[in-house]
């Protein structure tokens, strides 16, 4: 029978304490909260006051209820206020050396039977629990920020800790209506050890000046779907416990350099640019602990109709026979472009999948019928590439291999008339490549429309070093045009989005081949601990671990970092013609 928690502590009121407290206190038990100093004390009762009032104000907690909650809530300086508790939360700043003092002096004060949890982030709850004479009762209990909000609780037992101290946390957490996953002990756990090598990765494409902070936040929102861009979720989580994260990953967890901070971080923290805390980090602030983002001088990308020397682009050729070709046909004809689309597997079969794309759309009520049949009468239906020989703008869509690609451009080349627009819609061709099979690189880009590319709302556009001004500024305007917004950002294997997606869906299957934690598990820590709109393997199977392993090669063989190695279940799935549900059904 699990053990009732009537009573509990949490030690630190910062953000996440206060929040913890909160959870329990609206769930009703009784919780001791305590800081170091009255002061310290104050503001974790005032963080408590505000987000209670918050909720009052939304409608989210009846005022009879938020007095109710603070009066279960007894303030306290000092640890021996915890002597009669049950369960233990500790939400101290993320050093080991604080930690295992504060746990020594619990294991002396608290009671023998009282379980003693961290929510720790991003060190082993082993370490600290070594300090104690009660290692079998000490467990990690890690909240996601806002605690009382976010629906993720990451269980994490260490080699000692008992199996009915684990169930009773367990079963505890269903109480605070939270979602409990049981893991090991290991750096960062499920979700931090995801989450952050995403964001260590996105602030070295900033530093390297691969693309500009609006764009790169740009490219996760609205390429991905995400809540919030990597560099803005960083200034909200703090760049100082950012980088203490990211080094205690390292150090513990077999220094895989995808957690080796960047220099730019560590630069940023020594000269006090840590985020929202104190008004500047990525970005600047109102003041400090704002969320409104202030002007500061830095110059974004520009529009597209800022850029002179773009050309009128009436038709459109696609050439391709897949699910984006189909979309892009879409796309473009429902924009009112007149277009061209071969495929290689005919005019019946192009014009089956185009016309399935736009049902889907009146469907979902993207469009009425009547603006089907208007884009489905725009599209010409060809089975020849020298049916574009008037088109203004070809986009190649086949997902074809390189040396096919190249020829396909080179092909393109004598067909097209002069000044026409060659463009590739792939994310791990290099386009330099196709660009050098044809007599006019000038003209070649890529235009990278996000999947699913009749609802996502970015592209990437893909210069070369051969590029000219005129024709990026026209595949801008064409976009614009689409309703589209648009990045521009160098050549590159995975361009922006896919260079950070597909790294972070390769260490969640590197994850799971590992044994550490399951399909759903890995799906629900992403979900309901960070608020991703997809868990990792729902997506990999969305986009097709085939797909996911040719980006990852491609991203492999231009950096060859270790860190971005396929991971070898990739391979062996992709191999075996299974996807991830499959193989965790098995």
């Amino acid at each position: 029978m699990a053990r009732e928690f009537t009573r509990v502590g949490v030690v630190g009121l910062g953000t996440m304490g206060a929040g913890i407290v909160e959870v329990f206190a609206r769930n009703g038990v009784d919780v001791v909260a305590v800081e170091i100093s009255p002061d310290a004390l104050a503001r974790g009762r005032a963080t408590l006051t505000r987000s209670t009032d918050r909720a009052v104000a939304r409608g989210k907690l009846a005022e009879a209820d938020r007095d109710a909650l603070h009066a279960r809530v007894d303030f306290q300086v000092g640890l021996d206020a915890l002597h009669a508790v049950d369960l233990v939360v500790e939400a101290v700043p993320e050093r080991l050396d604080l930690k295992r003092r504060i746990f020594a002096e619990l294991d002396r004060i608290c009671r023998p039977d009282t379980i003693l949890a961290t929510n720790t982030s991003s060190l082993g709850v082993t370490d600290i629990a070594v300090a104690t004479g009660r290692p079998h009762q000490v467990v990690g209990l890690h909240f996601f920020n806002p605690a009382p909000v976010m629906k993720l609780v990451e269980v994490v037992r260490t080699v000692v800790t008992a199996a009915d101290v684990v169930a009773d946390v367990e079963a505890l957490c269903a109480r605070l209506g939270k979602v409990g996953v049981t893991i090991g002990d290991r750096a960062g756990f499920i979700a931090n050890a995801l989450l952050f090598g995403y964001l260590n990765q996105a602030v070295g494409l900033f530093e390297a000046r691969h693309v500009t902070r609006e764009d790169l936040d740009a490219a996760m929102t609205l390429g991905c779907g995400l809540p919030m861009g990597p560099l803005a979720l960083l200034d909200l989580i703090g760049l100082d416990t950012a980088y203490e994260i990211l080094n205690t990953m390292y150090r513990h967890g077999g220094r895989n350099r995808r957690h080796a901070p960047t220099p730019l971080i560590r630069q940023m923290v020594t000269a006090g640019l840590l985020g929202r805390k104190t008004g500047r980090g990525f970005y600047t602030y109102d003041k400090p602990g704002s969320a409104k983002v202030v002007p500061d001088g830095s110059t974004p990308t520009a529009a597209a109709d800022d850029v002179p020397g773009t050309t009128a682009v009436a038709t459109v050729g696609v050439v391709g026979s897949g699910t984006t070709a189909a979309d892009l046909a879409a796309v473009f004809a429902a924009a009112g472009h007149q277009v061209v689309a071969v495929g290689a597997d005919g005019p019946a079969g192009t014009a089956g999948a185009v016309r399935a794309a736009l049902d889907e759309d009146v469907t979902r009520d993207r469009r009425d019928a009547t603006g089907r049949d208007a884009a489905l009468a725009r599209i010409t239906w060809a089975d020849a590439l020298e049916q574009l020989a008037d088109a203004d703008l070809v986009v190649e869509a086949t997902a074809g291999e390189l040396d096919a690609t190249r020829a396909l451009f080179a092909r393109l080349d004598e067909v097209c008339k002069p000044g026409v627009l060659l463009a590739t819609a792939s994310s791990a061709l290099p386009v330099i490549d196709l660009a050098m099979a044809t007599s006019r690189p000038a003209d070649v880009l890529g235009l990278h429309f996000c999947a699913p590319v009749r609802v996502r709302p970015l592209v990437e556009v893909v210069t070369t070093v051969r590029t000219s001004t005129e024709a990026t500024a026209t595949a801008r305007a064409v976009c614009a045009a689409l309703g589209r917004t648009t990045l521009v950002c160098a050549d590159r294997a995975g361009l922006v989005v896919d260079a950070l997606l597909f790294p972070y869906l390769n260490d969640a299957v590197q994850m799971l081949e590992a044994g550490y934690a399951g399909v759903d598990d890995i799906d629900h820590a992403m979900t309901l601990g960070c608020g991703y709109p997809t868990g990792p393997f729902a997506l990999l199977d969305a986009v097709g671990p085939d797909v996911a392993l040719a980006v990852q090669r491609a991203l492999y063989r231009e950096s060859r970092e270790p860190g971005l190695a396929p991971a070898p279940l990739l391979h062996h799935l992709v191999t075996a013609g299974r996807r991830f549900r499959e193989h965790a059904g098995r």
